[in-house]
């Protein structure tokens, strides 16, 4: 898809929203106008009294979901409730800022909202620097749209006459911005063959949600209703899928072995009319223009063979718990103390509505050990990645020299994923640290200016170092992920002697000990020829095995980020 058709696509999605809200929404990735217009699309098609209003991510329960307005209640004396902010949004619109960074609690309160018929829109901005920074999934399954406006044309440069060309489009048969049986699900059954198609078309593409194809399929009723048409008709399927479904892909369809056969002709006795149309077809014709459609980002991602529900992060450190600093989670029950911070406005809150009982007056307010709120925070560990390299043999210069370019590689997003990066090298008869953990760019040039290369191969010396690195990183509050690069032919033992059969085992005694640390790790086979050792070597440390011989700085620094990910 071109840029100018993303951007078209984006104004076309807030239409049929505004006509169904039974779609649910639009995730909008990516800034800009292009954005502000499609959000603004969106409002324009609901009724002039309805709300909108924005969720932050920081929200707490009583906020969003209701419960007692502390001042009324403590000024009256009795329990006065306050409207949480979905039910202030019914009929309305919610906008959810840095939809990626929502918490998984908070978009699973506004995914049940969404099943319980709460009767509003969302538009989740997605702001995501990284391919897998994206909104959570309970959420985004939930909305029909998913638009990626960050390559997209902005308005005044080819846009502003998509705009014009959608202004002057069709409206509903009735003229006005929705049509009332799509809101109460009363329309005309859509033809069988439309539904096969779609349902096809979604196993074709590897879609595993049932939402997926339903909201193609509301899409394509919307998109006749936008048109002025009483039935669906190509057109609509074809834009339903491009809009729904290709979005959605985690793989491309096999090629078909042979052509299907012709259909009997007709027996005798049986009337010998033609059917409305073919399935076959009509389901041929839909995927060929859902492959068409697919944005770069999917096939990027089917390409790599990850689906977006494989993906597990960014490859920054784990998340954690914390009673002090971080991105506010809310109050929870429980006493101060022990790093716990007392959360007084939550408390006054939990109490208010129990002062009657409690006999408070004069402005008093009784507070009892079951109504203490402490707050909650959530951070972020600063991520270590640690290269073990391999600097033994007449290879050992280059190896280095492209570890040297991809340690380079990571520091410069070092910043950016809150990431360390260190580097020891094994050879000889030991392993050497020579980059303690840093961020610094020129501290790590400096020290990889000269990289000492040559002799025996003491992989379980280096396994060893690697782990103990890891494990002080850990201590210190980090999240460490080692990546080993060698070719897995250890010839030194831990103890320094020159056995082959005692350096395996004590390879493969350090890789098990790696494992049961449960320390985030990947191997990469560097041997001109990758060896079954390499390969056991990896499944001992639990860790990921990728055989690269020919390996270059980039594709080191490719290896580790997809390793780190998932």
């Amino acid at each position: 898809m071109t840029a100018p058709d993303t951007w078209a696509d984006a104004l076309i999605a807030a239409r049929l929203c505004a006509i169904d809200p039974r779609l649910g929404g639009i995730v909008l990735r990516g800034g800009g106008e292009a954005r502000d217009r499609a959000v603004a699309e969106l409002r324009a098609g609901l009724p002039e009294e309805a709300p909108v209003r924005r969720v932050p991510a920081h929200i707490d329960d009583g906020r969003l979901l209701g419960g007692i307005d502390l001042a009324a209640t403590l000024a009256t004396g009795r329990p006065v409730a306050a409207t949480g902010l979905l039910a202030e949004a019914a009929g309305g619109m919610l906008v959810v800022p840095m939809a990626e960074r929502l918490p998984d609690a908070l978009a699973g309160r506004l995914a049940a909202a969404m099943d319980a018929g709460a009767g509003f829109l969302i538009a989740a901005l997605d702001d995501g620097a990284e391919p897998d920074e994206r909104p959570p999934a309970a959420l985004a399954e939930r909305l029909a749209f998913w638009m990626d406006l960050s390559t997209a044309l902005q308005p005044g440069a080819g846009g502003d006459a998509v705009a014009a060309q959608l202004q002057g489009g069709d409206a509903p048969a009735d003229g006005s911005k929705s049509d009332p049986g799509l809101r109460q699900g009363g329309t005309e059954h859509p033809n069988s063959d439309v539904a096969r198609a779609i349902a096809a078309t979604a196993a074709a593409l590897g879609i595993d949600s049932a939402r997926a194809p339903l909201y193609a399929l509301r899409a394509a009723r919307a998109s006749a209703v936008l048109n002025g048409r009483e039935a669906i008709g190509e057109d609509d399927v074809t834009l339903a899928v491009r809009l729904v479904l290709a979005p959605r892909a985690t793989r491309l369809p096999a090629a078909q072995e042979e052509a299907a056969p012709e259909p009997p002709p007709p027996r005798d006795g049986e009337d010998g009319e033609e059917e409305s149309g073919d399935p076959g077809a009509l389901a041929d014709t839909v995927l060929a223009a859902a492959l068409a459609a697919l944005p770069p980002h999917v096939l990027a991602r089917i390409a790599e063979g990850r689906s977006r529900k494989a993906t597990r992060g960014s490859g920054g450190g784990e998340r954690r718990k914390s009673g002090v600093r971080g991105r506010p989670l809310g109050a929870r029950p429980g006493l101060p103390g022990g790093g716990a911070r007392l959360s007084l406005i939550d408390t006054l809150r939990a109490a208010a509505p129990w002062q009657s009982v409690r006999g408070g007056r004069g402005g008093r307010v009784r507070v009892r050990r079951d109504d203490l709120r402490v707050r909650r925070f959530e951070t972020r560990a600063e991520a270590v990645t640690i290269f073990a390299v391999d600097a033994s043999g007449s290879a050992a210069l280059a190896r280095l020299a492209e570890a040297k370019g991809a340690v380079e590689l990571m520091l410069a997003e070092a910043y950016v994923r809150r990431a360390q990066v260190a580097l020891l090298a094994f050879r000889g008869t030991a392993a050497e640290l020579l980059l303690p953990p840093t961020r610094s760019l020129a501290r790590a040039r400096r020290a990889l200016a000269e990289l000492p290369g040559g002799g025996g191969t003491p992989l379980a010396a280096g396994l060893h170092a690697g782990r103990e690195l890891a494990e002080a990183a850990r201590a210190r509050g980090r999240t460490p992920f080692i990546v080993v690069l060698t070719d897995g032919r250890a010839n030194i033992a831990a103890d320094g002697r020159a056995s082959r059969a005692a350096a395996e085992a004590d390879a493969v005694a350090a890789a098990r000990a790696i494992g049961a640390a449960g320390i985030g790790a990947v191997f990469l086979d560097t041997g001109a020829r990758p060896r079954a050792e390499g390969a056991a070597l990896a499944r001992a440390m639990r860790a990921q095995y990728l055989p690269l011989p020919r390996a270059d700085a980039a594709a080191m620094h490719a290896a580790v980020r997809t390793a780190q990910r998932g």
